[in-house]
């Protein structure tokens, strides 16, 4: 999330912390073991060894919940931890805040050792930085809904008008502000759950905890509570970590995501990454039946353009690329690589018989689509089927970043099939440049592949 888009908020947290050219991680987790019964220092240097968890543990009485997870949440990320259910994600999660005290392993918030604190210390650690979203809601129903959400101020100590304004703003957000003197049981499912919700916000800590918070909500609810979510996170920017065992969600919602399985996280990714290089035949059987059209973006399947030109080229430097290109169209850039449209080789021709020194005032916008890199391959066909030369994808200052053309689009879709290799997600090039003919140029044309009849 950056800077420009979270808007400022008292609830929102602060920037992340840059220690020399690296970020602090808001939340880091390292050899972390979670044992269950007897003998558990055994059942550690057992599972250690990378041994599958019903063997290294047969003969011992301890149960493994989680086994030896590393990884580390950036700040204002999403971080779903997923898996089915006795993978270990509910009990990691509650080791991240001391809920479950670890066998064996770190956990540090901003920096501080969690697992070696006082439980004081650990409670406060708790009020001011991390708060906890329940699956089944946890309201106290003898409590109206604004004093649910203010009750983890009430608890910190803080003044009854200053947490009234907090509760407040938070209901606000979640969109509950008009039932705030209203019960629970007056309130829907997916409501409650936004009370929830509004607790942890009010709360202002900098990470939220989010154990199956919407598995209990109908599906048109569910949907409409993760796009709430979403829509808070670009304004606040909090760290979340959320867990869940439904795929969809967590391709969804999550920046990054944590697939776990008997315990171990077996593969860490983005939702593109795992898709199209699943760690193993397990991560790959899960993601099996994924709408990829829906998780795949334009910077998967885009192609890099084939040359650059300069203006001060002209029109004859452009219709040598064209020839040796095969192409009837070039794509135009302005200052700082900013796409402002395309020219076709006729108004290239009629830039030679007019004797033009460049093709300014030749360039429109009406003939090619133009789509941003992370527009989903889904939402690709209609601009595809409507632009008359590849379609356009622009990063989000407005650089020409790479072309789409219809069957480039059709052959990626061909290949991320479940039954097929999945698509290359390598970056696309940067256009060669060349060499202009007079003077450094205001505008640059890229030349792109023509559009199939």
């Amino acid at each position: 999330m950056t800077d420009e888009t979270r808007r400022r908020s008292p609830l929102a947290n602060p920037p992340a912390v840059s220690v020399g050219e690296g970020i602090v991680s808001a939340l880091a987790v390292q050899s972390l073991y979670k044992i269950f019964g007897n003998r558990t220092d055994e059942a550690v240097r057992r599972l250690a060894t990378g041994a599958p968890r019903a063997e290294a543990l047969a003969g011992l009485p301890a149960t493994a919940a989680v086994i030896d997870a590393n990884f580390e949440v950036r700040p204002g990320e999403i971080f779903v931890v997923m898996g089915l259910s006795g993978s270990g994600k509910s009990t990691l999660i509650r080791m991240l805040n001391g809920l479950l005290r670890p066998t064996k392993g770190s956990v540090r918030v901003d920096g501080v050792e969690l697992t070696t604190l006082k439980p004081a210390a650990l409670r406060k650690l708790r009020r001011e930085k991390i708060s906890m979203v329940f699956q089944h809601f946890a309201l106290m129903p003898h409590r109206t809904v604004l004093e649910n959400a203010g009750y983890a101020l009430e608890v910190a100590g803080l003044p009854k008008a200053e947490r009234r304004e907090r509760a407040l703003d938070a209901l606000r957000m979640v969109g509950l502000q008009e039932w705030a003197d209203k019960l629970p049981h007056d309130l829907s499912g997916g409501m409650r759950q936004r009370v929830g919700l509004a607790r942890a916000l009010a709360a202002g800590t900098d990470i939220l905890l989010m154990d199956e918070a919407f598995s209990a909500l109908d599906p048109l609810i569910r949907r409409e509570v993760q796009d709430q979510l979403l829509e808070l996170q670009a304004e606040l920017g909090k760290t979340i970590i959320f867990i869940t065992h439904d795929l969809n969600e967590a391709m969804r919602l999550g920046d990054r995501i944590a697939v776990m399985r008997d315990g171990r996280i077996v593969q860490i990714g983005t939702a593109e990454e795992i898709l199209t290089d699943p760690a193993n035949d397990y991560v790959a059987q899960f993601v099996a039946d994924v709408d990829r059209t829906r998780i795949l973006t334009a910077a998967s399947v885009m192609e890099k353009p084939q040359h650059v030109l300069d203006v001060n080229a002209g029109p004859r430097v452009a219709a040598k690329a064209l020839r040796e290109s095969q192409t009837s169209v070039v794509y135009v850039t302005g200052p700082g690589k900013k796409f402002v449209g395309t020219v076709t080789e006729d108004e290239v021709l009629r830039a030679l018989r007019e004797g033009r020194a460049n093709l300014d005032g030749y360039v429109s916008t009406e003939r090619v689509r133009t789509v941003t890199a992370d527009t989903a391959v889904a939402d690709l066909f209609a601009d595809c089927a409507e632009s008359q030369h590849p379609v356009a994808v622009l990063d989000d200052r407005g650089r020409l970043t790479g072309v789409i053309p219809r069957i480039t689009l059709l052959s990626a879709l061909a290949s991320v099939a479940p039954d097929e290799p999945a698509a290359s997600d390598e970056p696309a090039a940067e256009p060669t440049a060349v060499a202009p003919s007079s003077e450094p140029a205001d505008i640059e044309l890229v030349v792109g592949k023509e559009m199939p009849a």
